[in-house]
């Protein structure tokens, strides 16, 4: 048997036990035995019900109970001229006794959440505007293009740091892996570039949650705590923080957002890396790693040529383009908006990134 049922079957016990001592529901020792019993199951199961309840909520309602019984006493006191013989007054000494304790236990358990550290500290804030918080994870980081959106001036606000991601990245640069270890030492050069930046407001958080294991839930937490935004590429971290009523920046969506929108009809010049998948065709590469599919297109393999769009398949992993190359076409039209052609280097690392 579990120690918690041995102890409430002991407080139980005890209870009855006192009943049967003082006798406080007649002389009767079944009666009292009964009522006792009945008196600790009820507390047992206020218990249980209490132990389901936020710690805030709890000590809002011990705070807000205890208030109400002080104003209670008060008003009973200064009601000392009353005639306590009469039995309105006596009713309303006990009316006030019950109601202020009541109300004080309610109305400190439905505004506990008050009481967390985060709420106590913003009422001591000015009335200004708050800061804007952008919290960075361990991915985003090592991804590199949070610099440039950096450096461009599209981010504002302050750039929070956690030290758990930064415990998280030191980790990943001392794998033994070689591949790990490059990525990780990558994130910590992205976060030296960031700190040097003129005009832009960073902030190592010492801020963690040690009964939280994960770093992403971690992240979450401390979105809510600071009121802030997570800035991630991570897709399960963008749909669980937004579960949670956590504001999320994805690089990803912002990155296929500025990709340029292009129509079935329109021309424009590819260079042809490799071959693909299906018979005669050819793949190809824009600078912003969007992959294009070309028909007829596998023996000018390594040359730049114009193609003619002719659809567009846009997916969760990003937009692909399908086109053909028609021998003998016309260059490409000044007024189409041509794709410029990407190099053979730049494109095998796009190809690599994805």
């Amino acid at each position: 048997m579990p120690w918690f049922l041995v102890v409430r079957v002991l407080f139980v016990l005890a209870v009855t036990y006192a009943t049967v001592l003082t006798r406080p529901f007649g002389p009767g020792v079944e009666v009292n035995i009964l009522a006792g019993a009945l008196l600790g199951v009820l507390i047992i199961a206020v218990e249980t019900r209490m132990r389901s309840a936020e710690v805030t909520d709890l000590l809002g309602a011990l705070i807000g109970g205890a208030i109400g019984l002080g104003l209670a006493k008060t008003i009973g006191a200064a009601l000392f001229w009353a005639n306590t013989g009469d039995n309105r007054v006596v009713f309303l000494h006990s009316f006030v006794l019950l109601v202020f304790p009541y109300l004080g236990l309610a109305m400190g358990a439905r505004k506990g959440e008050w009481l967390e550290p985060a709420r106590l500290v913003s009422l001591f804030r000015d009335a200004g505007p708050q800061k804007r918080y952008k919290i960075l994870d361990t991915s985003v980081i090592i991804d590199g293009r949070i610099a440039d959106i950096c450096e461009t001036g599209f981010m504002d606000g302050t750039l929070v740091i956690p030290q758990f991601v930064l415990k998280e990245l030191q980790l990943v640069a001392d794998s033994a892996d070689s591949l790990k270890r490059n990525r990780g030492r990558r994130g910590l050069d992205i976060l030296h570039k960031i700190q040097k930046m003129s005009g832009l407001d960073v902030l190592i958080s010492d801020i963690d949650f040690p009964e939280i294991r994960e770093v992403d839930l971690k992240l979450i937490e401390l979105g809510r705590t600071l009121q802030g935004k997570i800035v991630t590429n991570d897709f399960n971290l963008n749909k669980v923080a937004q579960l949670r009523g956590v504001d999320v920046l994805n690089i990803n969506e912002l990155a296929n957002s500025l990709k340029p929108v292009v129509l079935p009809g329109e021309f424009m010049k590819v260079f042809i890396l490799k071959e693909g998948k299906e018979y005669n065709q050819g793949v190809a590469y824009l600078d912003d790693g969007t992959m294009v599919v070309v028909d007829n297109a596998r023996r000018m393999i390594s040359k730049n040529i114009d193609i003619v769009v002719t659809s567009v398949l846009q997916t969760t992993a990003g937009k692909m383009i399908f086109g053909r190359y028609i021998e003998g076409a016309p260059a490409v039209h000044p007024a189409a908006p041509a794709a410029p052609a990407v190099a053979p280097a730049v494109a095998v690392r796009a190809q690599n990134a994805k």
